[in-house]
């Protein structure tokens, strides 16, 4: 997606990692098998640039997920505001926040995985990269396995610079076949740290029970 963070604002909320009150919970990954480093949710209020982004992103993604749902004949269609589809996660019990602050050092990396919370689920996620490749780490790439039916598995790296974004299926995508479309399942990690820290700050768009 190109910049979307400035590298003040990077360095900004690098800095909140030190901090308790911005967030409402820290996971080691080695401790569920999710990989090595660890990451914190976010609480509410969020940060002002991670509350700024969310809903703009969202009314950007929600046509684009409204349709991918239209060719995979699945019934779910996402309101325009992000306030619509967040007030439906919530009447179902999916009030806590998503949005998460990542942070590995040297060997951390975090295993493919995907992020779904409850039955209501955002089809697309986006991911921002606050440390600079090469200057702040090495290694630490951002992966993404796509697995397409009767087929070996896809990999795809994504190269990023500080405050550049990707945008992602967090499940499922159509592809267009010979024979029509068809789902694949997606899967996104983060290969092994070399040296340094890097820092990610992920938007989720659906909340969590």
């Amino acid at each position: 997606m190109g910049r979307l963070l400035e590298p003040e604002a990077c360095a900004a909320l690098r800095a909140l990692y030190s901090e308790e009150a911005p967030f409402r919970s820290r996971i080691v990954m080695a401790r569920h098998g999710f990989g090595q480093g660890e990451y914190k949710y976010y609480a509410y209020p969020l940060p002002a640039p991670i509350a700024a982004l969310r809903p703009r992103l969202y009314a950007r993604l929600a046509p684009v997920a409204n349709r991918w749902n239209a060719a995979m004949d699945l019934p779910t269609r996402y309101p325009p505001a992000h306030a619509e589809f967040l007030a439906r996660c919530h009447e179902a019990g999916q009030e806590r926040p998503t949005p998460l602050l990542l942070r590995y050092g040297p060997g951390d990396y975090d295993c493919l995985h995907q992020d779904l919370y409850g039955a209501h689920v955002f089809p697309l996620q986006v991911a921002i990269l606050l440390s600079q490749p090469g200057e702040d780490f090495t290694g630490g790439a951002f992966v993404l396995t796509e697995q397409r039916p009767r087929m070996q598995s896809r990999a795809e790296v994504v190269p990023l610079a500080r405050g550049e974004a990707v945008v992602f299926a967090v499940h499922t995508r159509p592809v267009e076949g010979r024979r029509g479309t068809y789902r694949v399942n997606l899967r996104h990690g983060v290969s092994r740290v070399r040296t340094g820290e890097r820092y990610t700050t992920g938007i989720i768009f659906h909340d969590a029970q």
